[in-house]
């Protein structure tokens, strides 16, 4: 019992995740899995029963945090209203009208990821189907092309939980995160081609949509994606002091004109509206995120001696010789294999691996481990049988889930070496 106690905080950590995993592997409910790792972590590192709930509101109540929740509430709600008006139909069908029945495959999913839809992978499946009414693509195939494409996005862009908690973590800026991360996109997208999309073996097309007529519906339809990317940007340029209130003022207030032009275009009823807003599943994700920043709370505070928790696992490590780099490999790529979820293995996994670095580590240093720690967090997502998309696009086209899994590793590889070669470059020149 005195050596359970007394085991290294790196080995407590580590078993708190364990925990986390486990309760959700079987009670497959985030939010209990993360309130048992928040306690087990908390008592085990000698907190009283007031530090755990005044470390727990602090970090909760935080103007910055309550922002971040306001984020993530508005990016579903916003998803939810262009599904629900059709704007989401409307484009997939004018993409499927205009681009080889190749490209299309991949384009329509990877149209749905730009909003995290859950399950998303669910609502692109029948348009991945539809574009091939003729069968010539074998349904394993259309199973890899869609979960694969819909997900090409995640590691960047702002409207994902994701990484949103990854920028609070990291505290790097919106702009810095998604200009470092855009490369592992375009990874993605060459390991989806050359290894899923290439091998393909499709009669080639001649009935397209005219050029013009094509270009102008597709502007249109993306008009509320744009808007959020516009609005952001000139908020950043012409009020470059708000940043100071909250890092997340400027998405909010964006994402808030995409809603009301919307609205304004294909306006919902006001019942349509309140269903919306009153759904229970954005705010459990929203309570996930503020677990997710609780729990990183704990692995940021000081102990009973005064001594930061990350310090005492720094000296552990470096008397047990265990490469940082390492660690910081296979924490984020474990978690994101046995939670399936972005915000499961970022909140878990981040806080550690960031704390690694040590007390304000050089912006390169930063930069450099974000971007290994993100690749491959996401890779074991993406490799993850409990990923929902995942499931639920094996079970729509009927196909093996884990003949799925084993034929997306080549496509995973280009990603983590395009990850590496990132880590290497970043060390090199900065």
């Amino acid at each position: 019992m005195d050596f359970i106690l007394q085991a290294p905080y790196i080995i407590r950590i580590l078993l708190t995740l364990t925990l986390i995993l486990v309760i959700y592997r079987y009670v497959k409910n985030l939010i209990i899995a993360l309130l048992a790792g928040i306690l087990v972590l908390s008592f085990w590192s000698g907190h009283t029963v007031q530090q755990i709930l005044n470390i727990s509101w602090l970090q909760f109540s935080a103007p910055d945090n309550l922002l971040l929740l306001i984020v993530i509430l508005q990016v579903i709600w916003l998803s939810t209203q262009m599904k629900q008006t059709g704007v989401m139909q409307d484009l997939v069908g004018a993409v499927s009208r205009t681009l080889p029945k190749k490209y299309s495959l991949a384009v329509l999913p990877a149209l749905i990821g730009l909003l995290p839809m859950p399950g998303g992978a669910l609502f692109s499946a029948p348009m991945v189907k539809d574009v091939d009414s003729s069968n010539e693509v074998a349904d394993l195939d259309k199973t890899k092309i869609n979960y694969w494409f819909r997900h090409i996005w995640e590691y960047w862009w702002p409207l994902y939980p994701g990484v949103l908690l990854a920028i609070s973590i990291t505290g790097l800026e919106i702009w810095q995160f998604m200009l470092l991360q855009l490369p592992l996109s375009l990874f993605s997208i060459l390991g989806g081609y050359f290894f899923l999309l290439r091998p393909l073996k499709i009669k080639k097309q001649t009935k397209k949509q005219p050029h013009s007529t094509a270009s102008l519906r597709f502007g249109m339809l993306i008009a509320p994606i744009q808007i959020v990317i516009c609005v952001y940007f000139l908020i950043q340029v012409a009020f470059p002091g708000l940043k100071e209130v909250s890092k997340y003022l400027s998405m909010m207030i964006a994402i808030g004109a995409a809603q009301v032009f919307l609205q304004l275009i294909r306006p919902l009823s006001l019942k349509k509206i309140v269903k919306i807003i009153s759904s229970l599943n954005s705010y459990k994700l929203a309570l996930v995120v503020a677990l997710i920043l609780v729990y990183g709370a704990f692995i940021k505070a000081r102990l009973a001696d005064g001594i930061l928790l990350t310090d005492h696992i720094n000296a552990e490590l470096a008397a047990l010789s265990i490469p940082v780099f390492i660690v910081i490999i296979l924490i984020p790529f474990i978690t994101g294999l046995t939670t399936g979820i972005a915000v499961g293995f970022v909140g878990a996994s981040f806080p550690i691996v960031i704390n690694l670095l040590g007390a304000d580590p050089p912006l390169p240093t930063l930069m450099a481990y974000t971007v290994i720690a993100y690749a491959f967090g996401y890779m074991g997502m993406m490799l993850s049988p409990l990923h929902v998309c995942h499931l639920v696009t094996n079970e729509y086209f009927k196909t093996n889930l884990i003949k799925s899994i084993v034929e997306l590793l080549k496509p995973a590889a280009v990603v983590a070496a395009g990850a590496l070669s990132l880590f290497i470059l970043i060390r090199i020149i900065l």
